[in-house]
């Protein structure tokens, strides 16, 4: 076990980048001059190239020591590009409601559009970095941390999103020197604040956190990046060239992350034994009689766990999957029946918008998480990607493939959060499906409900089987278990997803303070 800071791990390659930026490197001013011209028209040139083809998004990560001029430098590569295209976004101590969410919740809310470009302060790196800046570094906190950062990044990558990751850097006398000169002419005097002093102090430690930080998280496709800071000229340039590059670079969503310093994931991302729709009894059935005697009890125990104290702290998300005429809507209408319209939001899914689509397909899916106390419904959901997507080669085999622990890892994090995640998977018979069909198209309160589309998808039925069976296969995790429901008889279905849902309410609540 990793007890001490001076036992963590540090790349080598990491340690000479870090000492080459610590020989504070200069340019002569004529030749840094000539190289900025000549760079500044290659990234407003690179910067319309990147916005026509919008086939990616750039974000580029400002991380660094403090005193060492990243404000500065990003302010006049803002002046260098034009401003319209890119997003500065700072990001200091959670306040409500991100203080409420999950820790990355605030970074995919503010996630930039394709064939645009977004800088961020105060990034996901900071948890990372204070830990490590402890005396005593809690070596489980920080490999859960960067666990979910490097989860975090890879996921973007495949998924139209270049991250470019710059660490500012100079030696310990060039950067006290630097504060020195600020603080010395009251024109400037206002740049420094007290976290220069700080590090002033404790250099050695910062300079050590951000080491193994990097060490931890560089990825040949995601690398670091150190950019020599001492000299304000060559700090441009060097950050001016690493924006073009990341500009440039193509897409690659198939490539695979490979980490130096890589332990094992979470064992609560393994997948428990495996589930299959081939082993549902479609026999099961509920007399009506019985349906209409229980219905009642189930919505007032289900009223009474999410208007308990216990819950306010808590937030519950339920995921309807199934065939279509599955009777997803029916199930769901038995849950809010008994609901405070207040209190959740049902929130049926279907193809992605413009908006959507130029981002990574989990974005939208993010921004409908419940805060605490509140209930969100997926009528369909972020299961499309390993279904719709896949059966209908919307996308490449091997980005669902990665999608299934992108997945996994998105539940994970929303139950790390103390959300209740409790998902459906409504099955019935291809007879009984063709027999709703037919009914539903008879029927004038229900013919809207059948479309092209549903017949269209009937007729890949065993592609749907079989991928839906993949999915439950690499997604039944002992966090978040799949229940799967034969709906063949819809009384029997809504009484079991009620009784499922009040059950794991119990079982969550039960004791919580």
């Amino acid at each position: 076990m990793k007890n001490s800071p001076d036992s963590f791990p540090i790349s080598p390659h990491i340690a000479a980048l870090l000492e080459r930026a610590e020989a504070d490197p200069i340019i002569d001013e004529a030749t840094g001059l000539q190289q900025a011209q000549l760079l500044r028209l290659q990234l407003l040139k690179a910067q319309y190239a990147h916005l026509r083809r919008a086939n990616q998004a750039l974000l580029i990560v400002i991380a660094g020591i403090d005193g060492v001029g990243k404000g500065r430098c990003i302010n006049l590569l803002n002046e260098w590009m034009d401003a319209r295209y890119v997003h500065t976004l700072a990001f200091g101590e959670p306040e409500v409601p991100a203080s409420f969410m999950p820790p990355l919740w605030r970074y995919w809310q503010h996630m930039p559009p394709k064939g645009t470009t977004g800088i961020v302060f105060g990034s996901w790196y900071r948890p990372l970095f204070e830990l490590l800046k402890k005396k005593r570094p809690d070596w489980k906190q920080v490999e859960a941390v960067t666990h979910a950062i490097r989860d975090f990044e890879t996921t973007l990558s495949r998924n139209g999103v270049q991250v470019v990751k710059l660490w500012f850097h100079m030696s310990k006398q060039a950067q006290q020197a630097r504060i020195d000169g600020l603080l010395a002419n009251p024109e400037t005097a206002w740049q420094v604040e007290s976290l220069d002093f700080k590090v002033r102090k404790k250099f050695d430690r910062a300079r050590r956190a951000g080491a193994v930080a990097m060490s931890l998280t560089h990825e040949p496709r995601i690398p670091w990046q150190i950019v020599p800071s001492a000299h304000d000229l060559y700090r441009v340039i060097s950050t001016a060239q690493a924006v073009l590059k990341g500009l440039r670079k193509r897409p690659s969503p198939s490539w695979r992350p490979v980490y130096p310093f890589c332990s094992e994931p979470p064992e609560s991302l393994s997948c428990i034994s495996p589930v299959s729709l081939d082993g549902i009894d479609f026999s099961a059935k509920l007399k009506k009689a019985d349906y209409q005697n229980q219905l009642p009890a189930l919505q007032g125990r289900l009223a009474r766990m999410l208007r308990d104290t216990k819950f306010k702290n808590r937030s519950l998300v339920l995921v309807f999957e199934g065939q279509d005429a599955a009777g997803k809507g029916g199930a769901i209408r038995r849950i809010t029946a008994a609901l405070d319209a207040r209190q959740y939001r049902a929130i049926p899914i279907s193809a992605p918008t413009d908006e959507e689509r130029a981002r990574p397909y989990l974005w939208r899916f993010w921004r409908r998480l419940p805060k605490p106390g509140r209930i969100a419904i997926f009528d369909r959901s972020w299961y499309g990607r390993v279904l719709v997507e896949r059966v209908e080669s919307f996308i490449e085999p091997l980005q669902w493939e990665h999608a299934y622990d992108e997945i996994n890892q998105f539940e994970q994090q929303m139950i790390d959060n103390g959300a209740i995640v409790i998902k459906f998977w409504l099955a019935i018979t291809k007879e009984e499906q063709l027999e709703r069909f037919h009914a539903r198209r008879k029927s004038p309160f229900k013919s809207f409900k059948i479309t092209p589309e549903d017949w269209r998808n009937r007729r890949k039925w065993d592609a749907y089987w079989v991928a839906t069976n993949d999915m439950l296969g690499r997604t039944h995790t002992s966090l978040s278990p799949w229940h799967l429901v034969s709906a063949n008889d819809k009384h029997h279905a809504r009484i079991t997803v009620l009784e499922t849902v009040a059950a794991r309410l119990e079982s969550e609540l039960q004791g919580a303070g």
